[in-house]
């Protein structure tokens, strides 16, 4: 009976991450899967934007502590609703919708971005608060830490990591949240995206 009663409280895994949760309350409910066999990552959310002072998007996370190298191949799939809806890496200090949080972003009609809300509570600012890919449609993206200093680069498929740039996150915690996202950029719609070659190399 107890061994039961713990396993109901236990997390419960996805590939290599802990858990999911559908950050910001968005109206409309995510998931995320793993399919072992194939190795890919499915993530299925809804959210009105990673934006201004709150977010709405589907989590795929785990705990991490200290500096790390995370590298993915990203799809979003079908059309789309929007331009904007997009995918990545994101780190983030808490689960909360405001949290400060850096992410590693790939966006529906290509734009791929660094970007990071300073501190909790506070205003997304455009362009303070971001570093612009000079690369489209994006295929591999990796997020770095080292330290306090975060590190983008991506490549198309096939390609070499080329930089987008880096940026010190002083607010984020050495112990933090770590994981891959999907927002819709319409909270009335839920996109889907696939993740494969998901690795998080441990410094």
């Amino acid at each position: 009976m107890t061994a039961s009663v713990f396993t109901s409280f236990a997390p419960m895994k996805i590939g290599i991450f802990e858990r999911n949760a559908d950050v910001g309350n968005p109206k409309l409910s995510g998931s995320s899967s793993y399919d072992s066999k194939s190795k890919i990552y499915t993530l299925k959310g809804s959210g009105y934007n990673i934006w201004f002072e709150r977010d709405e998007f589907q989590y795929l996370f785990k705990k991490i502590k200290g500096d790390f190298t995370a590298t993915a191949d990203f799809e979003l799939l079908g059309a789309g609703k929007d331009p904007h809806r997009k995918v990545g890496w994101m780190v983030r200090e808490s689960l909360e919708g405001n949290a400060s949080h850096l992410s590693a972003v790939v966006h529906g009609d290509g734009l791929t971005v660094l970007q990071w809300r300073v501190a909790k509570g506070e205003k997304m600012r455009d362009p303070e608060d971001e570093i612009f890919s000079k690369e489209k449609a994006s295929y591999t993206v990796q997020l770095e830490r080292k330290g306090t200093a975060y590190t983008m680069r991506v490549a198309p498929k096939g390609g070499t990591l080329q930089i987008v740039g880096s940026h010190e996150m002083k607010n984020l915690p050495e112990d933090t949240f770590v994981g891959l996202y999907v927002c819709s950029h319409n909270p009335a719609v839920i996109e889907e995206a696939k993740v494969w070659n998901v690795k998080i190399v441990r410094k």
